[in-house]
């Protein structure tokens, strides 16, 4: 059954290399709990206690509002085909936004696309797995490419404007620190 460790280790690291698809929860002290689907090529494993991974631009803006206040960060995965699994890393994380100097540093880890909103640096300080005997079989067939194709047509103009016009304020209306 489950297990709490310390640190990510390799075959730990092998499965979330494998998944496509990951969960994030973020929450102030007060509002809404945040719970994000993440997919895309987004997720790089740097270190037993280290992980990042890429936001792109979306309709809202809650995971970099909430850190502003609270650090607190789980991910979780979920093994959606072969042996059962569910992955769950606790940590803190750090935001880093186009204009601060570590985008410039991490950006390249990850493929070229439009929309990238934030990196997110997550210092994991637990990593647990459960049985995940629940979580049904589902088969992948591909990424969705709606996003990309619509952050293309939009241009890095395009992206601040929307950002600028959807992205500042959180659903409880945060401040998201896009701009600052």
């Amino acid at each position: 059954m489950g297990k709490k460790i310390d640190q990510i280790q390799p075959e730990i690291k092998d499965f979330i290399e494998k998944q496509k698809l990951f969960f994030v929860g973020t929450a102030m002290s007060t509002g809404i709990v945040n719970v994000s689907p993440k997919g895309m090529d987004s997720f790089r494993v740097l270190g037993p206690n280290r992980v990042m991974w890429l936001n792109v631009t979306g309709s809202g803006n809650e995971t970099a509002t909430h850190l502003q206040q609270n650090n607190r960060m789980t991910i979780m995965f979920c093994a959606f085909e072969g042996k059962p699994l569910i992955l769950r890393l606790y940590g803190t994380a750090k935001t880093y936004h186009p204009r601060d100097a570590e985008w410039a540093e991490y950006i390249n880890l990850f493929p070229k696309y439009t929309g990238a909103r934030q990196i997110f640096d997550v210092e994991v300080e637990t990593v647990q797995t459960s049985c995940g005997m629940a979580v049904p079989f589902m088969d992948y067939r591909h990424e969705r490419e709606e996003l990309n194709h619509w952050a293309d047509k939009q241009g890095q103009e395009g992206i601040n404007n929307y950002w600028q016009n959807k992205n500042t304020v959180s659903f409880d209306g945060h401040p998201t620190g896009i701009f600052e």
